[in-house]
This record gives structure tokens, sequence and C-alpha cells, in this order.
């Protein structure tokens, strides 16, 4: 049996708000002036979960070409607009957190600037106790610094923490600090594209639809 859950960590972007789709069509779109052309199902492979300064990396190594000084924050403002207009939580999400009896918090990639703006404009902030971010860490994920960084914060031992990830780098991650992990791929972005999640880790619990979290999981519930 598993230990017993004293804090539910959630990732952001695609587990509490429906921003994946949003963000991978702003980067492809602008990644286009810089003659650098790829899709939807190129980003969840190669991007997801991984925070700016890695995906930065990344495109520099797979496509040989160094982006200005200027693209993160020229992405960044890019993306903030289209959260404003078109961003959305995950649905069913709210009832979860409406009626979770244990503490919570966010640990996730994106920016604090992001992730605090994300929040309040689907009006999710005061869900959660704390909000953590790859800023805060030597090294982002798939590394378990962040994940590690938020139990301590919160004074949980790891082992009695459930990470709810939607991407390989969050679940490796989580599984590198010996926490429970449930892969969640309800998001708008994981309709019709490949799990490779569910390919690389079989055996981490897996959950498509928020309505079936307190099924899975009865005692978290009020």
């Amino acid at each position: 049996m598993n230990p017993k859950i004293e804090l539910v960590i959630f990732d952001c972007d695609g587990v509490v708000i429906d921003s994946e789709v949003l963000s991978a069509q702003v980067l492809i779109d602008m990644l286009v002036d810089k003659a650098v052309f790829i899709d939807r199902a190129y980003v969840q492979e190669h991007f997801l979960g991984c925070n700016f300064k890695a995906v930065t990396q990344k495109i520099a190594d797979a496509f040989n070409v160094e982006l200005p000084e200027r693209f993160e924050a020229d992405y960044r403002n890019a993306l903030l607009h289209e959260f404003e207009t078109a961003l959305m939580p995950t649905n069913g999400i709210k009832e979860v957190l409406a009626n979770l009896a244990t503490p919570s918090c966010i640990a996730t990639s994106s920016s604090p600037a992001r992730t605090e703006k994300a929040l309040s404009v689907v009006k999710l902030s005061h869900y959660f106790d704390e909000v953590f971010t790859s800023s805060e860490v030597k090294n982002g994920k798939p590394a378990p610094d962040l994940f590690l960084h938020a139990a301590k914060k919160m004074g949980v031992n790891p082992a009695h923490c459930l990470v709810i990830e939607d991407s390989i780098a969050g679940v490796s991650a989580a599984l590198a600090a010996n926490m429970q992990v449930l892969h969640y791929s309800g998001g708008g972005h994981m309709q019709g594209a490949v799990n490779f999640v569910h390919k690389a880790y079989p055996e981490v619990a897996h959950l498509t639809d928020w309505k079936a979290f307190y099924e899975m999981y009865p005692t978290l519930k009020i």
C-alpha cells in the first residue's frame, strides 16, 4: 500500500490550466520567423514539461539556431496576451480543488509571472497553499529538485506527497523524488495525441477525467 498522502503537488500547465495548446501555438508561430518549422506533435514530444531555458537549448541543438536575447520576453508577452482571452482551467479541476481536504501546492516549470497571471485569469489562485517555480531551484524537471523543494517548504516527507503531472519530464522528476505519481492526460493538448508518458511509464497511475479523481483517492476528499 502507498503511504498516506499529506500533500498534493499539482503541475500547472496542462494539469490545472488548459494552456499547453496555447503555449505550443505561440511558440510555433514565433519560430517560423526564425526559419524553424515544427508542429504541436513535436512540441508535445520534445518540450512538454521543460522550462524555457531547456526548450531554447533543445531548439539550438536540433535546428542549429540561436534565438535572439529578446525571444523569451517576446514569447511570454505574446502568451500572456493569449491567456487574457483564451485560457481556461482543465475541465473539472475546480470541483476537485473545492473538495480537496489535503494541503496542496503548485510546482511548475513556468515562470513566476506567467504562473501568477494564469492562475489569476482562471480564478484558481486561492485554492493553493503555495506556488513553487523552477526559478527557485538549480535544476528543472526532469530533475527532482523542484518537487523536493516543494515538499521541504511544505514540511512533508516526499513519500507522503502525490504529484499530478502530464509530461514525461514531470513524471520522471516525481519518480526521482520518490513521490507517488498520477499522470493526468485530460488536457486539450492530449486529445488525439500520442501518450508518451504512458508509453514510457505504463506502471504509473493514469487519469483522463477529473471526475474520477476521488474514486481513485477517496481519502483526499472533504
